[in-house]
């Protein structure tokens, strides 16, 4: 047990001993009504990409049903613009002005920087509340060996990909089940077959579809108990390894007639393929009667890229805002946020809360019933999913740093630049969406403000300069 939770169980056991009796007995009811919470992360989706988002030309009829039954976000945010820091601040409930991984910053042979020992996740949290917890899909948070798998970082199952660089093939010749490596037998590249997309020609196990039956088996295995489901699939994420790359798709279903660039019809039939099987795991949750017992979340952890030959203009992937993956305006970093939880959520709500990825922790956490880890950027906003705005507590700002760039999201005002020197941007987000009209110099004041919070929020890292 980590410091920050002992000292945390400690308080809670002292609190509950000295509790009349009465409230123990409430509390102990509390945890046996506990839910399972179920958090779909997408990659590369962006804002634009769902047709309850407004995407009128790829089809997502189940995540679009999973809105109209519970609340979707308007103004909601990622943790990053890119992949790893993202869902390190997801994890920890630290922005990137705190947490430990800053960018995707590569460690050889295999993984990404891996979180330390004494990081406390949101699984982690989880699990000593007694949930079961599991983690399906790609991790990106410390490869083979390190201190940041995903069993040393609160998981008790994890099946899928340790390293994103790894996660760029949907054929791989094998994937990680918990810290084994998994063979795929019949996983091998030909590189001198092409298909219509110009990509080397793959036959054997899409790995998607396995992470995805992974998936549906763990929440399966721990029907009985709460549990905690990380899904974390590839899609839509392009492949970019070296001489293959393209978007994988073992069909390209409704969309393979369409007179459409190649690489346009894999990206929607990847979207709609994830669809599909949010689909199955929301039916598989309802078949075992854990539907009104479950949360289930569904986001992006960034916005939609221009990879392996996909143009996010054709689909008008970024929806009304400016920007892609890897920028700080709106496009790169707000993302679809659609929560379920029937009986408990009221259906077809839509929200304008401010939120962000370091939310989820404290969120789960009061979900749960229990303490979150002290000293997070993030704040709950259970209050909003479950409609009680009085009790919402709101952000004064939010931030984010991508390199030499950093981004502060205020009320209505969203600025990008640096605290010192150099180009400084502000934008008034209620009447300029887009992000396309520049109004730092009628507003000196504001920019001053933005300026003192960039620099307050913000601690050097040694590994990130």
């Amino acid at each position: 047990m980590k410091r920050r939770h002992f000292l945390g169980y400690l308080a809670g056991t002292a609190a509950a001993a000295c509790a009349p009796a009465s409230k123990r007995s409430a509390a102990g009811e509390s945890r046996r009504e506990r839910p399972n919470i179920v958090f779909v992360l997408a990659d590369d989706l962006g804002y634009g990409d769902l047709g309850c988002y407004g995407q009128k030309r790829i089809k997502t009829p189940s995540i679009d049903k999973m809105a109209a039954e519970g609340i979707r976000f308007t103004d909601h945010y990622a943790g990053s613009t890119v992949c790893a820091p993202s869902r390190c601040v997801l994890m920890t409930g630290l922005h990137t002005g705190h947490c430990l991984v800053r960018s995707n910053k590569e460690v050889k042979p295999m993984g990404q920087m891996p979180l330390k020992p004494e990081t406390v996740t949101v699984a982690e949290s989880l699990k000593e509340a007694g949930y079961a917890t599991g983690l399906v899909g790609k991790w990106g948070l410390g490869g083979p060996g390190s201190t940041g798998v995903p069993n040393r970082q609160g998981f008790d199952y994890f099946f899928g990909y340790l390293c994103q660089r790894h996660a760029h093939n949907y054929y791989p010749e094998f994937l990680f089940r918990n810290t084994d490596r998994i063979p795929l037998p019949g996983n091998k590249v030909d590189n001198s077959r092409k298909d219509g997309a110009g990509m080397a020609v793959e036959r054997g196990q899409y790995a998607y579809d396995l992470c995805a039956e992974e998936a549906i088996k763990f929440v399966e295995r721990n029907k009985d108990r709460p549990f905690f489901l990380y899904f974390s699939p590839t899609i839509p994420h392009a492949n970019n390894e070296a001489g293959n790359k393209g978007m994988e798709v073992p069909s390209l279903g409704d969309y393979a007639d369409l007179d459409w660039p190649e690489p346009q019809k894999g990206h929607a039939a990847m979207i709609s393929r994830l669809d599909a099987d949010v689909g199955r795991l929301l039916a598989k949750l309802q078949e075992l009667g854990l539907d009104e017992r479950t949360l289930v979340f569904f986001t992006s952890d960034n916005g939609p890229h221009r990879e392996g030959g996909v143009d996010p203009n054709f689909n008008d992937s970024n929806g009304p805002l400016r920007g892609i993956k890897r920028s700080l305006y709106d496009g790169g970093i707000r993302v679809p946020m659609i929560a379920r939880w029937p009986g408990k959520i009221r259906p077809g709500t839509e929200t304008d809360h401010i939120s962000a990825f370091w939310d989820f922790l404290p969120t789960a956490c009061e979900a749960a019933g229990i303490r979150p880890p002290e000293n997070l950027d993030g704040s709950s906003y259970l209050p909003t999913l479950l409609g009680d705005e009085a009790r919402q507590k709101k952000h004064e700002y939010l931030y984010w740093r991508y390199y030499g760039t950093r981004a502060v999201r205020m009320g209505k005002w969203k600025a990008v630049g640096q605290p010192r020197g150099g180009r400084f941007e502000l934008y008034d987000l209620e009447a300029d969406l887009g992000e396309s009209k520049n109004v730092a110099a009628d507003n000196p004041q504001i920019v001053a403000r933005m300026k003192r919070i960039m620099e307050a929020a913000h601690v050097d890292s040694s590994d990130f300069k």
